[in-house]
């Protein structure tokens, strides 16, 4: 059995929609807690100028049925005006 999949996603809102950006990761967090082989999604940090979302996975093929799912589909349309820069995506 391999190791759960460790990931951290920083989200730079734009000056003024701290929380819309917020209440879309919110919304997110409720739809991807059950999907199957999600460990761990919950912002770990939230302030003016970021938020950081942690996750967790149980394995690479639940991790890419996740980011292929109408869940991260919605939030990234939710978010395509309210950030700064891209997302930042990284394995911890």
């Amino acid at each position: 059995m391999s190791a759960p999949i460790d990931l951290q996603a920083t989200f730079i809102p734009n000056e003024g929609e701290f929380f819309r950006v917020k209440l879309a990761l919110e919304i997110a967090i409720d739809e991807v807690a059950s999907e199957p082989g999600c460990l761990r999604y919950e912002l770990t940090e939230a302030t003016e100028d970021k938020l950081v979302l942690t996750e967790q996975w149980a394995s690479e093929e639940d991790l890419e049925k996740h980011s292929k799912g109408t869940a991260v589909q919605d939030l990234n349309e939710s978010l395509s005006a309210l950030l700064a820069e891209p997302v930042k995506l990284e394995r911890i």
